[in-house]
C-alpha cells in the first residue's frame, strides 16, 4: 500500500467492472525521493537505460585519443580555448576563444567532435536517434549518449586532447560576421569557467581575480568585446530579448528539495549564447550554400488569432501593438525593451512567449522570427542533441568531400527525421516540467499557513491563478476565496468583477495570498487572499502604475 507500481493491464475495463490488470514493476513509495522524477520518465516513454550493446560500443573507445585519429587535424592545443559552464555542468560540448583583430574579432566555437565516434547505422547512432536528446531533470540526467561518450571522450575537458568540429568567424565591429570557415581540429581546453566565475570578472574587470581568470584576461576581454558588437547587431535585426531568471532547485541530503532559487543571467551566460548563436548561424548558412540535406531550427510567424490575443492582453496594461498583419521582430522587441524593470514584467514576457509558435526542425528553411535570421542550425551541441549530430555529419561530408546525399541514406526522409526529433524534443520537456511541478508542490507542502506576494498570471472562470515572486510557483485562488460576494470574468477575459462590491482583480496586479492546501498527485497549490486584501489598481485608461522590485530567462 503506498507505492508506485508500473502495472500491466490483463482485463480491458467493460461496463460492469474496472481493468485488471498485474504488477509489472515496482518503483518505489509514494513520495520517496526521485520517485516523482521515475514517475516522469516512465509516464512519458523516456528511455532510460542503455543496451549492453551500444554501452559496450562507447566504452570500447577507451579514453585516450589515439593518434591516427588527431592526423591531418588542426592542432588547438596551443590556444587558450575555455569552456564556461554552469556549476553543476558535467558535459562540457562547447568551448570558445576570441582575439581582437583590426576592424573586429577572430572567433574560434569549438564543439565536440562526436560524429567521429558515433557513426550512422551503428548501435550508437540508433540509441542516440531513439533518445533525440538529453533530458535534464532538477536531481538526474538521462543522456543522450552513454557516460563513456558524455562524460567522457566527448566532453572538453580541461587538459584533456579531444576532437572537435570547428567554427572560425571573423566579426566586424557592427557584430556583423564577415568571413566563416569550419574544420576539424584537435584541442585542449585551459579551464572550465563558470558563468558566475566569469560574469564577476566581467563586472569589474579592473579587480583582482582568481589567478586562472588572471591568466585568461585578454581572452576574456576580447570575448566580451565580440560579445558586445554581436549585441548591437542583435538589437539591429530585431530580436527578440528575454531574459528572465533561471530556477534552480536546491535539494537536501535526503535528495528532497531544500529551497527554490532565481538566478539572473549575466553577461557570462549572454557572451556563450550570442558566440552559439553566430556559429549556429554560419553552419546553416555553409549548409545551404553547399545544398547539404539537414535540418535548420525554424520559427516561424505567430498566428494571426494569437496576437489579436496578445493585442487585447496587452491594452490591460497600457500598451500597444500595431494590426496581427503588421507585427514584425522589431515591434515585440521594442514592447519587450519598453517594459524593462516592471514587476509585470515577466508577466508580459511569459505572455509574449506563449504567443509564439513552437521552433521545430524540418529540412526547409524558413528562417528564424523570434532570433530574427534567415538562416539557422543547431550545430553546437551534439553531446545532447540528435539535430546537432546531423548537422555534424554534413559539414563533415563537405570538408571530406564526400557524397551530401549520404545523408539520406543514413538518416531516411529529412521531413521524418524533423518530425520525430522535434517530438522527442517536446516529450523532454513536458517529462522535466512534470517533475519540477511535482518538486514545486513538495517544497509548497511544509509551508501551508504561510503567506507570500505574488501577480495574478491567469484569469480564468474559476478564479485567479497566482505566481508568486521568486519561486515561480503557480497556484489557483478560487473564486470562492475572492470575499463575500458573487465574482464573474467579464468579457475582456482579463478582469474577475464582483457582482455587488464592483470589487476588481486584474491581470498583473499585486496581491498577497495564504497558501490553503497542496496536492502533490495533481501538482496543484491553492490560495486564499491574506487578510484585507488591497490589490494594486491601474486606471482603465492610461499606464500601469508601477510597484516594487519586478523580475525579468535563457
Amino acid at each position: 500500500d503506498g507505492q508506485i507500481v508500473m502495472a500491466e493491464l490483463t482485463h480491458q475495463p467493460s461496463r460492469t467492472s474496472g481493468p485488471v490488470g498485474r504488477v509489472a514493476r515496482i518503483l518505489g513509495d509514494h513520495g520517496a525521493p526521485g520517485m516523482e522524477t521515475e514517475i516522469a520518465i516512465h509516464s512519458h516513454g523516456l528511455p532510460c537505460e542503455f543496451p549492453a550493446t551500444v554501452v559496450a560500443e562507447a566504452e570500447a573507445f577507451g579514453t585516450r585519443i589515439p593518434k591516427d585519429a588527431i592526423d591531418g587535424r588542426e592542432d588547438l592545443r596551443d590556444m587558450e580555448l575555455v569552456t564556461i559552464d554552469g556549476e553543476d555542468a558535467r558535459d562540457f560540448d562547447d568551448a570558445v576563444w576570441c582575439e581582437r583583430k583590426s576592424g573586429g574579432w577572430r572567433v574560434i566555437v569549438a564543439i565536440a567532435d562526436v560524429a567521429h565516434y558515433v557513426r550512422p547505422g551503428s548501435p550508437l547512432d540508433a540509441e542516440a536517434r531513439e533518445r533525440g536528446t538529453s533530458v535534464y531533470f532538477p536531481n538526474r540526467v538521462l543522456p543522450m549518449l552513454p557516460e563513456a561518450l558524455s562524460n567522457g571522450l566527448c566532453s572538453l575537458k580541461p587538459d584533456e586532447d579531444r576532437l572537435c568540429l570547428c567554427c572560425e568567424l571573423r566579426v566586424g565591429e557592427d557584430g556583423r560576421i564577415t568571413r566563416s570557415r569550419f574544420f576539424e581540429g584537435v584541442m585542449r581546453s585551459v579551464a572550465r569557467l563558470t558563468y558566475r566565475d566569469v560574469g564577476e570578472f566581467l563586472d569589474k574587470p579592473s579587480a583582482k581575480h582568481a589567478p586562472k581568470l588572471e591568466r585568461l584576461r585578454e581572452r576574456l576581454l576580447a570575448l566580451h568585446g565580440v560579445y558586445k558588437s554581436f549585441i548591437r547587431a542583435r538589437s539591429g535585426r530585431g530580436a527578440l530579448e528575454l531574459d528572465t531568471p533561471e530556477l534552480k532547485l536546491k535539494f537536501d541530503e535526503q535528495g528532497k528539495v531544500a529551497a527554490l532559487v532565481e538566478y539572473p543571467r549575466n553577461d557570462a551566460h549572454r557572451l556563450i549564447e550570442e558566440c552559439m548563436i553566430a556559429a549556429n548561424v554560419a553552419a546553416a548558412r555553409f549548409l545551404d550554400r553547399y545544398k547539404v540535406p539537414t535540418l535548420y531550427r525554424v520559427h516561424g510567424l505567430p498566428e494571426i488569432d494569437r496576437l489579436e490575443t496578445l493585442r487585447t492582453f496587452l491594452r490591460e496594461f497600457g500598451l500597444w501593438l500595431p494590426a496581427p498583419d503588421e507585427v514584425t521582430p522589431d515591434h515585440l522587441r521594442d514592447l519587450l525593451q519598453k517594459i524593462g524593470d516592471r514587476p509585470d514584467a515577466g508577466l508580459i514576457s511569459t505572455a509574449v512567449i506563449r504567443t509564439m509558435p513552437q521552433a521545430v526542425y524540418q529540412p526547409g528553411n524558413i528562417g528564424h522570427f523570434g532570433l530574427a535570421l534567415e538562416h539557422y542550425a543547431h550545430f553546437t551541441s551534439p553531446i545532447r542533441r540528435y539535430p546537432d549530430l546531423v548537422v555534424h555529419r554534413g559539414i563533415r561530408q563537405v570538408l571530406r568531400e564526400g557524397d551530401p546525399q549520404e545523408l539520406i541514406e543514413w538518416h531516411g526522409q529529412f521531413p521524418v527525421l524533423g518530425q520525430d526529433c522535434s517530438f522527442r524534443e517536446r516529450r523532454a520537456d513536458e517529462a522535466t516540467r512534470s517533475a519540477v511541478a511535482w518538486h514545486k508542490c513538495f517544497y509548497m507542502q511544509d509551508r501551508i499557513g504561510e503567506e507570500f506576494d505574488g501577480i495574478v498570471s491567469g484569469v480564468v472562470d474559476f478564479g485567479l491563478f497566482v505566481q508568486l515572486d521568486g519561486l515561480q510557483v503557480d497556484g489557483l485562488l478560487h473564486v470562492s476565496a475572492l470575499g463575500a460576494d458573487y465574482f464573474g470574468r467579464d468579457s475582456s477575459g482579463f478582469r474577475m468583477i464582483g457582482r455587488s462590491s464592483g470589487k476588481i482583480f486584474r491581470l498583473g496586479d499585486r496581491v498577497r495570498v495564504r497558501v490553503t492546501n497542496v496536492s502533490l498527485d495533481d501538482r496543484r497549490v491553492d490560495f486564499e487572499l491574506a487578510g484585507a486584501m488591497e490589490t494594486s489598481r491601474r486606471p482603465t485608461t492610461g499606464r500601469f502604475q508601477r510597484q516594487g522590485g519586478g523580475r525579468r530567462r535563457r
